[in-house]
């Protein structure tokens, strides 16, 4: 009987057995066929690392780790690579997945198993080599009828009993000490058959379109897709060809019989999009015979791009769609909505800005095509409940099945959840984070846990989470380092992307914007803390600077005093550490503690703070320490000054507090103590506790995103808090720690990527190496790496050497991991050890800004000798390129060797120490190469793990501090109108006393003393200056309406005044509701001009205005009683 793999039967049975049967089991039994492919390639393997010298021993012996080592992948190259991981995973998958296997996809694996063992019997056979010309023909499989399939069970229990023989085998010939004299004769003689045979050029074609569609196959098996031969080669008639005939690639059926959509497959060597346009006349004929146009993918096994033409222009994609995505996708052409004409849920959003931010997302999608929005939204304006109403606009018009919504903190992620199931019940929302298994239709996780989540597989080996499963993705507090991180999950799936960020607009990262595709400073849509307070929905902050000399400046031994200086002197500094001249600012509250420091902060926050409780007690206050130690420091102090409050009112709340959920629970209860939240960490996002009435920032902050979401605990609104009816207006925001001064800089953009990690960066730094020492050193020799166990005595064996080490990193990759996915056509060119012969500077681009960042296969190393790693490299750039780091690089590399000497009792240290003290001498650095410092960096590398971490010891003093008046400072977005304004809202209590406010916020008309009255006492009280009362008067069109915007408008006279126009006891139940909130509007913000009454939030309830509700007589009397209640403030 004929067989494929006749080749192999007389020097190689045992391979020809294996194959043998993979070959006849492709139509009798498929699974079993992939499996025998499987198990050749496994014993191919394995000969060639026992038998070939150039294949060394590796720490694992699973075939995945002997196929990805970058040895083999040398020795065979990347087709036959490619061919031989494809018959892994389809193996794999007939053992550990329920899915049922198809002929077409053993016949796939039978073919690339005949290409793999075609290499092996022409590299290594004795005798006569197989001839060149030589293909797989399909033809030869016998084609009988599929028998009873091999069970899932069977297979495992068939695979286990094999692997227990090889496991058996290998510990006998490991007991045999004669057969290692023998296995090095072998591998001799075979060395010589094998050079013998590579001298004669190699013909065959080893077919990689085969290759890139089983690629294919397996991508769409992925997906949920058994493929069949009506799948394949589908013919449609009216091509521009000669026959008028063409055939598809692939063509994914639906169950109605109609086409959902077809891939055009291009050779690997060419780009996806030239197949573009003969996808288009494709799609073109299908959708004439069939009446419904498919949706349109083309790829080349390495990029896949998706375009639905009716709708969107193309886009890359990571995977192809499962039948139900696809249908769900044509279906959608028809049947979503226009999402101007779905009603936005009053139920969930009130307000007319969230109304606003939902209409411009809509906007974007609908009209725009966009598929990015961003929101810019004040901390305390209502992010969630937004985004929970446009999802149910979203889920409604038909555009959103499945959403997901990402955060940086698990707290956050309980926080959405629990708002989803408050506000939109029906989208049964999941914490991935909890219940990974679950499903819904909003799916809530944080960013971590997604990562992980997206390459699982389910029992019959489809992603549970593939490319299309969301159909929007919500990014709570979107800014760059997230993108830096986690920009893997947002290319992974096709999905709508809609950002949140508290950070004002103009403060928002350039490069935010440019990843949704904005214009810098112009997001999707706006809400600024600063509307947000002249709206009335939040209250601003009192920022006031307190200069605190230590803090700031740090201590100086020659500024104490000479009873201070006794007490420097007698302080336990450390071991091994001399008395220091000074402390910096920095190490001030992070190891140095000093009493009076904590009790000046202390006493000026009981002093200045807002209070409650008729001014006797500190309102709810948050304090923001640099660390535990601190913080603990601080409660100290805080119960040694003020015992009488018996160590309740001040609390450290962090992540090491036990119970420290009761304690914030405590602290938003307005009855509890306690009322001063000392906070590392915990405190600084996602609480939100409205009585909060003083912010206090006792650490530096550097982060703009960071500094605006901790101000926003203090922005939400809190009636009565200051007493009956006298709402919180604002809050104290006492900085200690120069961050008003920081962020009122007109700071520097930074243009530089954030988040890179330490293996990033040490093998972008090697790079640069090879480049470098390219441009230093040309030559035309071997220079693509080599062995790096061999100590490189010159410029190009370092060259060698660092190539190597780079190459091994690239060639372990998995391909299948999604972040490597989309790179894999460089992940698969740089895996070869020929292209680190020479890199071009953009070839030097794309590794260190792309290929750098995905993640290795190589087992994680220290992170010591990484580190030390990177030293190394830098002195070696340092010195080819004379950089003034050097210098300090070489003193850094001094005291590692310092701290070594100290090891003597470490055998593997006491080996090195004659290179440990040389490295200390000045004669070491004197004319030295960089193959030497290479020659340190092995040597040294594994030993600076046994170095201890420096820790400082906490050092207590009480010197006496200096600290300084607050100074009143503006925070961007917040010009001088808006400091006077937070003044005359602090004094609300006292200004309501005053005749003339009184009358003002009853709808009585005033007078022009009135208004002298009212100047008058703001000059007088110190709230302001004659010149800002004027310029607020000119700002409002009037002082009295200005006082009208911050005391509002009596309930009771906004209603009287409605009262008084429209009989009330006539008015429907819509009328009524529009009516309230014209009340609404005019107790909060005193007057409401009648173009207002046109526009949101009152178009929410009547899209044509009051017109559509009120006769046109009543409208009239409407308007005209809002123009009273306007000039009753007006004298």
């Amino acid at each position: 009987m004929v067989s494929n793999f006749g080749f192999l039967r007389s020097e190689w049975s045992h391979l020809y057995e294996p194959a043998r049967r993979a070959e006849l089991a492709v139509y009798a039994d498929p699974r079993a066929s992939c499996f025998y492919a499987r198990r050749a390639l496994e014993i191919a393997v394995g000969w060639m690392y026992a038998n070939d010298s150039s294949l060394g021993r590796l720490y694992d012996d699973s075939l995945s780790t002997l196929i990805h080592a970058p040895a083999f992948q040398d020795l065979v190259g990347m087709p036959l690579f490619r061919k031989a991981e494809a018959i892994r995973r389809l193996g794999n998958t007939a053992v550990h997945k329920s899915a049922p296997i198809q002929p077409r996809e053993a016949m796939s694996s039978v073919g690339e198993l005949f290409q793999v063992l075609f290499w092996v019997a022409r590299t290594y056979s004795r005798g006569q080599r197989p001839p060149d010309r030589l293909q797989f023909d399909p033809n030869l499989v016998i084609k009988v009828k599929l028998v009873q399939e091999t069970s899932l069970e069977q297979m495992r229990q068939q695979a286990a009993l094999l692997k227990a023989k090889d496991a058996e085998l290998a510990e006998a010939r490991a007991d045999k000490d004669a057969l290692d004299a023998a296995l090095a004769d072998v591998k001799l003689e075979l060395e010589q058959v094998k050079k013998r045979n590579q001298a004669q050029p190699d013909t065959h074609d080893y077919s990689e379109s085969q290759t890139r569609d089983l690629y294919i196959d397996l991508l769409l098996r992925e997906a949920g897709w058994d493929l069949t031969d009506a799948n394949r080669e589908v013919e449609v008639d009216g091509m521009p060809t000669t026959s008028g005939k063409g055939f598809v690639d692939y063509v994914l059926w639906g169950d109605d019989g109609l086409p959902l959509a077809l891939i055009e497959a291009k050779r690997t060597r060419v780009s996806a999009q030239a197949g573009q346009q003969q996808a288009v006349l494709y799609a073109d004929r299908l959708e004439a015979r069939y009446g419904r146009r498919p949706v349109i993918f083309y790829s080349n096994g390495y990029e896949h791009w998706l375009w639905d033409d009716l709708a969107y222009p193309p886009r890359q994609v990571q995977g192809f769609f499962t039948k139900t995505e696809l249908e769900l996708l044509v279906q959608r052409r028809t049947t979503r909505k226009a999402l101007s004409s779905v009603q936005i849920s009053s139920s969930i959003v009130e307000r007319y800005y969230q109304h606003r931010a939902i209409r411009a997302i809509c906007e974007s999608f609908d009209t725009d095509r966009r598929r990015k929005a961003l929101l810019v939204m004040a901390t305390g304006s209502g992010k969630t409940r937004t985004v929970i109403a446009l999802v149910d606009v979203l889920q409604r018009a038909g555009w959103a099945k499945r959403v997901l919504f990402l955060a940086d903190r698990t707290a956050l992620v309980n926080q959405a959840v629990g708002a989803f199931k408050a506000h939109l019940p029906d989208s049964a929302p999941v914490n991935l984070v909890t219940d990974k298994t679950a499903d819904g239709r909003v799916f809530v996780s944080t960013y971590p846990s997604m990562m992980n989540l997206i390459d699982d597989m389910t029992p019959d080996g489809r992603r549970r989470f593939g490319a299309g499963f969301f159909d929007m993705i919500v990014i709570d507090e979107a800014h760059r380092s997230v993108f830096a991180k986690y920009r893997g999950i947002f290319d992974y799936f096709d999905a709508m992307l809609v950002g949140l960020t508290a950070t004002p607009k103009q403060e928002v990262d350039r490069n935010t914007y440019n990843l949704f595709d904005l214009q810098p400073g112009v997001p999707t849509d706006a809400y600024t803390l600063d509307e947000a307070v002249k709206d009335g929905f939040l209250v601003p902050p009192r920022p006031v600077s307190v200069p605190l000399r230590f803090v700031r400046q740090g201590i100086r031994y020659d500024d104490l005093t000479e009873e201070e200086k006794d007490e420097w002197d007698a302080l336990d500094w450390g071991e091994d550490t001399d008395v220091p001249d000074q402390v910096d600012a920095q190490a001030v509250n992070k190891w140095l503690f000093n009493a009076d420091t904590v009790d000046k902060v202390l006493a000026h926050l009981m002093e200045h703070g807002l209070k409650v409780a008729g001014g006797d007690r500190l309102a709810k206050t948050i304090l923001f320490a640099k660390n535990q130690a601190h913080a603990d420091f601080i409660a100290e102090r805080f119960d040694v000054n003020y015992p009488h409050l018996r160590g309740q009112f001040a609390r450290v709340i962090s992540y090491k507090v036990e119970y420290a959920q009761t304690l914030i629970d405590d602290f938003s209860n307005p009855g509890k103590d306690p009322q001063l939240a000392i906070s590392v960490d915990m405190l600084d996002t996602g609480i939100d506790i409205p009585q909060v009435g003083n912010l206090v920032f006792f650490k530096m902050v550097r982060s703009k995103t960071k500094f605006w979401q901790m101000l926003g605990r203090g922005t939400r609104l809190s009636p009565d808090l200051l007493g009956p009816g006298v709402d919180k207006k604002l809050f104290y925001l006492f900085d200690f720690c120069g961050n008003l001064e920081y962020f009122s800089q007109d700071l520097p953009e930074s243009e530089g990527s954030l988040g890179v990690g330490l293996s990033a960066r040490i093998f972008a730094a090697r790079v640069e190496l090879i480049t470098v020492i390219d441009a230093v050193e040309p030559g035309d020799e071997d220079r693509a790496g080599g062995d790096d166990d061999a100590e490189p005595a010159s410029l190009a064996g370092v060259r060698r050497s660092v190539a190597g080490i780079l190459h091994r990193d690239v060639a372990s990759m998995n391909t299948d991991n999604f972040l490597v996915r989309p790179h894999r056509r460089l992940v698969e060119h740089y895996a070869s050890r020929e292209a680190w012969q020479a890199l071009t500077d953009e070839q030097a681009v794309e590794l260190e800004a792309t290929v750098s960042r995905l993640p290795t296969g190589v087992p994680a190393e220290e992170e010591q000798a990484k580190r030390f790693d990177l030293i190394a490299l830098r002195l070696q750039l340092g010195l080819l390129q004379a950089e003034p780091a050097y210098a300090r690089l070489v003193e850094q590399v001094r005291a590692i060797a310092a701290a070594l000497e100290e090891k003597t009792a470490i055998p593997l240290v006491n080996a090195q120490m004659p290179l440990i003290q040389a490295m200390q001498t000045d004669e070491y650095w004197i004319d030295i190469t960089v193959p030497m410092l290479e020659v340190m960096r092995r040597r040294i590398r594994g030993l600076v793990q046994f170095i201890e971490a420096a820790r400082r010891n906490p050092v207590y003093t009480d010197f006496e501090d200096e600290i300084g008046e607050g100074i009143d400072r503006i925070l961007p977005g917040f010009d001088g109108l808006d400091r006077f304004r937070s003044k005359v809202e602090a004094r609300i209590a006292e200004l309501v006393q005053i005749e003339a406010v009184r009358k003002i916020h009853d709808n009585e008309p005033i007078t022009v003393d009135d208004l002298s009255a009212i100047e008058a006492a703001l000059v007088t009280a110190g709230v302001g200056t004659a010149d800002e009362v004027r310029a607020a008067a000119e700002d409002a069109s009037g002082l009295g309406l200005f006082i009208r915007s911050v005391v509002g408008l009596d309930r009771a006279a906004a209603k009287t005044a409605m009262a008084e126009t429209i009989d009330l006891g006539r008015l429907g139940a819509v009328q009524i509701q529009f009516v309230n909130l014209v009340v609404d509007y005019l107790t909060r913000r005193g007057v409401l001009p009648a173009e207002a009454l046109y526009e949101d939030p009152f178009t929410g309830i009547a899209p044509e205005g009051p017109d559509g509700l009120f006769a046109g007589e009543q409208v009239d009397r409407l308007i005209e009683a809002l123009h009273v209640v306007h000039d009753n403030a007006v004298a």
